[in-house]
């Protein structure tokens, strides 16, 4: 397994539409195990494809392993793997709350959103699921199937909070630049 470099703000595989998965073999195991690896050894409960350069549409998830006890997290690893998800249903009812996002580093914005979504997916063996969502998992799922269609938290926020924004969008843009030329 390998933890992959995660992609920040200004690198244009951020805002591609991803494809959908096709074959679920081995390779695509693979690229799930590495997703995890990933999000785990930075932190987060949510990680998609696009994050690593990668333009397919799949993403992983684990809100399990992040409880703690005594101020430590704890490694109760539970990684969901989402390919080619989408939202059959949504509440009509929206949900403002903070996000964050690992190639958005040290921001957050509150997002409104649907308080539940019914997602449809297939797991890496290419199985078939659908299954109601709220809470924070109904919200992860939105903030990383957003991801495969190219948009970022941001995008979704009202135009005058992102313009508070603006200048720490900017140096990270620049950060990528910098990185990109290296």
């Amino acid at each position: 397994m390998a933890i992959q470099k995660i992609r920040i703000y200004g690198d244009p595989c951020l805002k591609a539409h991803a494809e959908r998965v096709e074959y679920f073999d081995q390779s695509l195991r693979s690229l799930a195990r590495d997703m995890g690896e990933t999000m785990y050894a930075n932190r987060g409960i949510g990680l998609a494809a696009s994050q690593i350069g990668v333009n397919l549409r799949v993403f992983v998830m684990d809100l399990d392993w992040v409880d703690e006890e005594n101020g430590e997290q704890v490694a109760r690893r539970n990684l969901r793997v989402f390919a080619n998800p989408e939202i059959v249903e949504e509440a009509s009812e929206d949900e403002a709350i903070p996000e964050a996002c690992l190639s958005l580093p040290d921001l957050e914005g509150e997002v409104f959103r649907p308080v539940w979504v019914k997602l449809r997916w297939q797991d890496e063996a290419g199985r078939f699921h659908e299954e109601k969502m709220e809470g924070l998992r109904g919200r992860c799922v939105q903030h990383e199937g957003d991801h495969l269609d190219g948009i970022l938290f941001i995008d979704r926020m009202p135009f005058a909070q992102r313009r508070l924004l603006a200048g720490k969008l900017q140096a990270l843009k620049k950060t990528h630049a910098q990185a990109a030329a290296v």
